[in-house]
């Protein structure tokens, strides 16, 4: 019997693993890869990092800290381990059944870390219609096939999403010497950080605002997309159509948390998030099992993600420790006005907590405000593209009763 077995093996399943090892419980780690990392050991461009670990470094840097300590640490890890079934017999008592080259396996343990990631949306879930042909890739796909197997996915390319890893992909593919023809997104404002849209200004790189691609035309690859223009309504403009001579479609529509295994136990899910409702320990609504990283909600850094695996060791180790959550008052935190994402959706007032949240629409001089505890904060602008990472204070919390509301709200001038 495992204390806790974490599924996944990317940044928060790596610092879980680490951080409940470290509190001394038993560990096992499953990851459906070959190797372990997630999606890090091909991300190779810098930018990791600067909040945990103080320094700038790329994914594979990142991710090898974390596997650094894992083999230090003799942690229990299959890779190739493909988890096929969670089976919650009693608060103390959990069963994984997953697949590995060894043949199907079952492994019981106390908790449950829950660090499965997300997955990508793809062509056919954004209207996308036309032509079946080579060509068409996720962001991830491209991203895999350069950064891991040396493959150039194609030389004229049109991309689908201005969020990070478009962008991010938009400058590899300018780096390896493709022309990119376009960037499209469907939002009047693009989806990314700041940093990450000056790439398109650095490579000369169109970005078509309040623009969505409809439809794919090719014979056996890519040949051309259409691209329309859409209003404020996000509907079609009659006649705006125009297409765009490529032979590559990158998509990159955002990040769906992957949660089909908590579903199917019961786990509530946040409709708006996409992850598990959780409490300030992580705890999905299935006691002992507990959710980080972008199976949560979609973070913009890594840093976070990490800081959310180590927060869910935390709570399994508080759980097993008294078995269980020890009852508590929570406090709901609910949604004000232009806050579209929130989590953790519970708290206490017994510790501080880090509130992650994204805005519905961007904003400048603005206000943040917890009107029930008096709190207020400043900032220059908020976008949907990045995430607000705030911490309430125990004494703050506590001030509540029995609801806290986030409200983001234009400053005065």
């Amino acid at each position: 019997m495992y204390d806790t077995i974490i599924i996944g093996g990317g940044p928060a399943g790596l610092a879980a693993a680490v951080k409940a090892k470290k509190l001394g419980l038993k560990v096992l780690l499953l990851d459906e890869n070959e190797f372990l990392g997630g999606i890090l050991p091909q991300c190779i461009h810098p930018g990791f990092g600067l909040h945990y670990f103080k320094e700038e470094l790329t994914g594979p840097e990142f991710a090898h800290r974390f596997i650094r300590e894992i083999n230090k640490l003799n942690i229990e890890h299959y890779t190739n381990a493909y988890v096929l079934e969670i089976e919650n017999y009693s608060d103390l008592e959990k069963k994984v059944v997953f697949s590995s080259p060894k043949g199907v396996m079952e492994v019981w343990g106390k908790t449950i870390i829950y660090a499965a990631g997300a997955r990508e949306r793809h062509a056919f879930e954004i209207g996308i219609v036309g032509d079946r042909v080579a060509g068409i890739y996720t962001a991830g796909e491209a991203q895999t096939l350069m950064d891991i197997y040396g493959v150039m996915p194609g030389k004229e390319v049109v991309i689908v999403g201005s969020g990070d890893v478009g962008l991010i992909m938009a400058r590899r593919f300018a780096l390896e010497g493709a022309k990119v023809k376009a960037v499209i997104e469907l939002m009047p404002y693009p989806g990314g950080l700041a940093r990450n849209v000056m790439i398109l200004r650095d490579f000369e790189i169109p970005l078509y605002l309040s623009h969505k691609v409809v439809e794919v035309r090719g014979r056996k690859r890519v040949e051309k997309v259409k691209v329309v223009k859409v209003d404020e309504n996000l509907k079609e403009i009659s006649g705006s159509g125009f297409w765009i001579e490529c032979d590559t479609l990158l998509i990159s529509a955002g990040l769906i948390p992957n949660v089909k295994l908590l579903k199917k136990i019961g786990a509530q899910i946040d409709p708006l998030n996409g992850g598990p409702i959780v409490n300030e320990l992580l705890e999905t609504t299935i006691p002992g099992i507990f959710v980080a990283g972008n199976a949560l909600l979609i973070n913009d850094l890594v840093d976070y993600v990490a800081e959310q695996g180590e927060l869910a060791a935390l709570g399994a180790k508080e759980f097993i420790e008294n078995q269980g959550i020890p009852s508590r008052k929570w406090i709901k935190l609910k949604r004000g006005s232009n806050v579209r994402i929130l989590a953790p959706h519970y708290i206490s007032g017994e510790r501080d907590v880090y509130i992650y949240a994204r805005v519905s629409r961007p904003m400048e001089n603005v206000r943040v405000t917890f009107p029930e505890i008096r709190k207020e904060l400043r900032l220059p602008v908020v976008k949907p593209s990045e995430m607000l990472r705030i911490k309430l204070k125990a004494e703050e919390i506590q001030k509540a009763g029995k609801e806290i509301t986030m409200e983001v709200e234009k400053g005065e001038v």
